[in-house]
């Protein structure tokens, strides 16, 4: 027989939070198991000392580096990874010999736990039971006597090590967040926290629930005072504004703008600097969660993130910020006037929202152009611009737009040809553009241009395979006249 792993919780430090299935694990095991620096002390045996008892055997884990430099040849992920490897055969060992190992963890073992790497590694050979334990977001949260969320609100948790950029964009699009490993990291999160323009409301926790617990804001904190065992926190919105006191009556403000920008098909090398400039003017964006993520977050500037099918809902809610006298920035991959943002928004002003709103539309570089200039210029005479979404329109118009199309011989550029539920429209198409094409017609098919997964491929349109395309493609079929030689597609510009 062999013995069982357990990965304990033992809460964020105060003995009393430890769970009673934790304390008596620890009783009644074999083996305890922890994990120390050089200098031997462990914060985790020393919360679950109460509950040891002599006789014991312990398993001092040791990391060999912790914030120091080391002359390992894989650097500090190498030395790490052999620790871990190490430290699994020695633990296996008391496994084999039938003795129960209890793994001790500060906080829970699967929440940033140092646990799963001791799991990861041996619960294939052997029973493994993790038990929960209270983490120091809770905690956190307990101490400073504020709820960390309510009703609908989202929680974020972060951890310090993210880049200062990515942490505020985070931040920005979130109710409610606790930001664990600060330590040497706390600048850079204070930073973000700034940067996200919730500096204000954010607390720092060291050590709660221990004797020496500190909580001030996070404003306030002096960088060289910050231990590994403390961490931000952003608690719920809804309570804050229950606690502050009713604000006078509100004098009715001038009505704002909204623009509608063009971030471009990829990341900020396809930005115009007039795009980049009405962004960075901003007191709020709006927009589809993908695309608010790639505008850089900028100090106080609000972002409303919304899912890919509610473009009414959207602008609307733009109009409403502007009508407050915001001035609210609408984005758009691409151009925003070509299938996205730009009639949406306008939709909405003809319906009657955002009364005395100014609306501008900022262009962007279109999917189509930034495909077409990847293998030549096939777009180099009349063009006609399709998408293949039958969502907003029945497939019987797509069809005779199609062949409109082709019988005009006009090069097409095909967006939204294929998604996971719209499967057989491309294929359709093709055959619509057969009647009037020969099968020898080039076709680009580009994807995720400018972006870390680019592929451009040149084909045929009788050869076109419809399974190979998605929703992150763009088509370019030819007319007549286009010309495909080593990698180049034009059309020339004269008949």
């Amino acid at each position: 027989m062999t013995g069982t792993l357990y990965g304990v919780g033992l809460g964020p430090g105060d003995p009393e939070l430890m769970t009673v299935k934790a304390a008596r694990l620890i009783s009644e095991a074999s083996v305890i198991a922890y994990h120390c620096a050089r200098h031997g002390r462990s914060i985790a045996r020393s919360v679950a000392e109460p509950y040891l008892r002599e006789g014991q055997i312990e398993e001092k884990l040791v990391y060999p580096v912790t914030t120091e430099t080391t002359d390992h040849p894989g650097g500090y992920e190498g030395a790490i990874a052999d620790f871990y490897e190490l430290s699994a055969k020695r633990l296996a060992e008391h496994l084999d010999a039938g003795r129960d190992v209890v793994l001790l963890c500060e906080g829970d073992p699967f929440f940033y736990g140092s646990y799963m790497y001791m799991h990861e590694r041996l619960s294939g050979r052997f029973e493994a039971v993790v038990v929960p334990g209270v983490t120091s977001v809770s905690a956190a949260s307990s101490v400073f006597g504020r709820p960390l969320v309510q009703r609908d609100e989202v929680l974020t948790v972060l951890p310090g090590t993210l880049p200062a950029p990515e942490l505020a964009r985070r931040l920005a699009d979130t109710d409610a967040a606790a930001v664990l490993k600060l330590g040497r990291t706390f600048s850079s999160v204070r930073e973000a926290f700034a940067e996200a323009g919730k500096l204000d409301d954010a607390v720092y926790v060291e050590r709660a629930t221990w004797g020496q617990q500190r909580v001030e804001p996070l404003a306030d904190v002096d960088p060289s005072t910050v231990p590994y065992f403390s961490l931000a926190l952003l608690p719920s919105p809804a309570y804050a504004s229950r606690q502050k006191p009713a604000p006078a009556p509100a004098v009715p403000a001038a009505s704002g703008e909204v623009v509608v920008v063009g971030l471009g098909p990829a990341g900020p090398e396809w930005l115009t600097p007039e795009a980049a400039s009405e962004l960075d003017a901003a007191e709020h964006v709006v927009g589809y969660g993908p695309y608010v993520a790639r505008v850089p977050q900028k100090a106080g500037q609000q972002r409303h993130a919304s899912g890919n099918r509610v473009e009414a809902d959207r602008a609307r809610e733009a109009l409403s910020l502007a009508a407050s006298g915001s001035r609210v920035a609408v984005v758009s991959s691409g151009d925003p006037g070509v299938f996205a943002m730009a009639s949406a928004v306008l939709e909405q002003v003809a319906a009657g929202h955002g009364a005395g709103v100014r609306v501008r539309i900022v262009p962007g570089v279109t999917a189509a152009q930034a495909a077409a200039s990847r293998v030549g210029a096939p777009l180099g005479h009349d063009y006609c611009v399709l998408s293949l979404s039958d969502r907003l329109k029945p497939w019987e118009i797509i069809e005779k737009r199609l062949d409109a199309a082709g019988a005009a011989d006009l090069v097409l550029a095909l967006y939204n040809p294929a998604s996971r539920s719209r499967t057989t429209q491309l294929a359709d198409a093709c055959s619509v553009l057969l009647r009037h094409r020969a099968p020898a017609t080039p076709v680009v098919v580009a994807r995720d241009v400018g972006g870390p997964e680019e592929d451009i491929r040149i084909t045929t349109l009788g050869e076109l395979d419809p399974s190979t395309v998605d929703m992150r493609c763009l088509l370019i079929v030819g007319s007549s006249r286009t010309r495909a030689e080593d990698g180049v597609v034009w059309t020339p510009r004269s008949y």
